[in-house]
């Protein structure tokens, strides 16, 4: 029997979690992303805290008005910023079972224009 799209994506997402992991020196860039919005966290996996979040559903990125690509470009420079104020510079890119194209590319571009490293 044929796998539904979702349980495909699960089943990336824990290859990828198999070798993927965050600390607290490098943690992880967590992002999911629906039909309509887009969230991203930082994560430090050993300790299971999440360090910051931005999402699409944010007030000042609602008040936008702009395209789903354009959206997630500017959830990106969210968290980008919100994890140099956390004291973050470098972190390990989980794009959570996604091809890495579209809206998840454009919202790794953002947080790499904020000042991000991965």
């Amino acid at each position: 029997m044929a796998l539904s799209k979702s349980e495909k994506r699960n089943r990336i997402h824990l290859r990828i979690r198999k070798t993927i992991s965050g600390t607290a020196e490098r943690p992880r860039l967590c992002v999911f992303r629906s039909n309509k919005e887009i969230y991203a966290q930082i994560i430090d996996d050993l300790t299971g805290n999440t360090l910051g979040a931005a999402s699409s559903r944010d007030k000042d990125i609602v008040a936008t008005k702009a395209s789903k690509s354009d959206v997630a470009k500017l959830v990106g420079k969210a968290i980008a910023e919100k994890a140099t104020k956390s004291g973050v510079e470098s972190v390990v890119f989980d794009r959570g079972g996604y091809l890495y194209h579209g809206r998840v590319k454009q919202l790794a571009e953002g947080a790499r224009e904020g000042g991000l490293k991965f």
